[in-house]
């Protein structure tokens, strides 16, 4: 398997954690982000949760991920990139969740860039980064497929599987309690069980990566992440007050939103 993740067994999850004599979580197990006083918060994991497919990693330094790495352990993978705006703007929260729950939990973060892997490591470096970094490969694509917006996150379980998915930026409230309940530890939230959906629409500044009814193969790398840059960010004049890329992932039959997408492809694949 891809990981091996401690955790509460799948029955003690879901249950919901005991609270601390307040409400809270006791003064030990003191957490990030704070529920809100009076919300009443859910965490949600996904019923029968399908298993990921044994994958090798290495990170920008070559070293190898193993399962014995990473035993005793929660896990979120992390698909992210340099030019992705809520990517960059999470990994705060996601280096701050490492810190503070390093011996219970692990981050790794997937980059999908398509340039330089020193780019990356700069770039890895100048945030601070406390968690691996690993890029993206087929075998990656494979075990945690249908990633068609950035950042996508996964939560795994102690028996690899997939737990949770998230599509978009994080909420470091709910991430953090996911996580604490994976672990063992209190949450001041209740657990459920729910089916896992798959919903299209984007959501939480998430980046679309794909285009229904655009061709993106066939631009260099440089030139599809200044499509993609482009196409998340400029206005749909259907009415839909959404970008191009939003609306072609929420409405693939907009009449509106293709011709302004492929017009944008076109384009960028015409600059000199």
């Amino acid at each position: 398997m891809v990981v091996i993740v401690a955790a509460a067994t799948w029955a003690a999850v879901r249950a919901t954690r005991p609270a601390g004599p307040s409400g809270g979580v006791s003064a030990g197990d003191a957490v990030l982000h704070e529920v809100p006083s009076g919300q009443k918060l859910s965490v949600r994991f996904f019923r029968n949760p399908a298993a990921v497919p044994e994958v090798a990693m290495r990170d920008l330094d070559g070293r190898s991920i193993t399962p014995a790495s990473l035993s005793g352990k929660v896990v979120l993978v992390n698909f992210w990139a340099t030019w992705c705006p809520p990517c960059r703007a999470e990994i705060p929260d996601l280096v701050a969740l490492q810190a503070r729950y390093g011996d219970k939990v692990q981050v790794i973060g997937v980059s999908q860039d398509e340039g330089s892997v020193e780019v990356v490591k700069r770039f890895a470096a100048e945030q601070h980064m406390n968690y691996p970094i690993v890029m993206m490969t087929p075998e990656l694509e494979h075990a945690f497929p249908g990633i068609s917006a950035l950042p996508t996150s996964f939560v795994l379980n102690r028996e690899s599987r997939v737990v949770q998915r998230h599509v978009g930026m994080l909420n470091a409230v709910i991430t953090e309690q996911e996580v604490r309940s994976l672990a063992g530890l209190p949450v001041s939230a209740s657990i459920e069980e729910v089916d896992r959906g798959q919903p299209a629409r984007l959501e939480n500044a998430a980046q679309a990566t794909s285009i229904p009814g655009v061709d993106l193969a066939r631009l260099s790398p440089e030139r599809r992440m200044q499509a993609l840059q482009k196409l998340n960010a400029e206005p749909c004049t259907c009415g839909c007050e959404n970008t191009v890329a939003k609306c072609r992932i929420d409405d693939p039959k907009c009449t509106t939103s293709l011709p302004l997408a492929q017009r944008i492809v076109q384009e960028i694949g015409a600059q000199p």
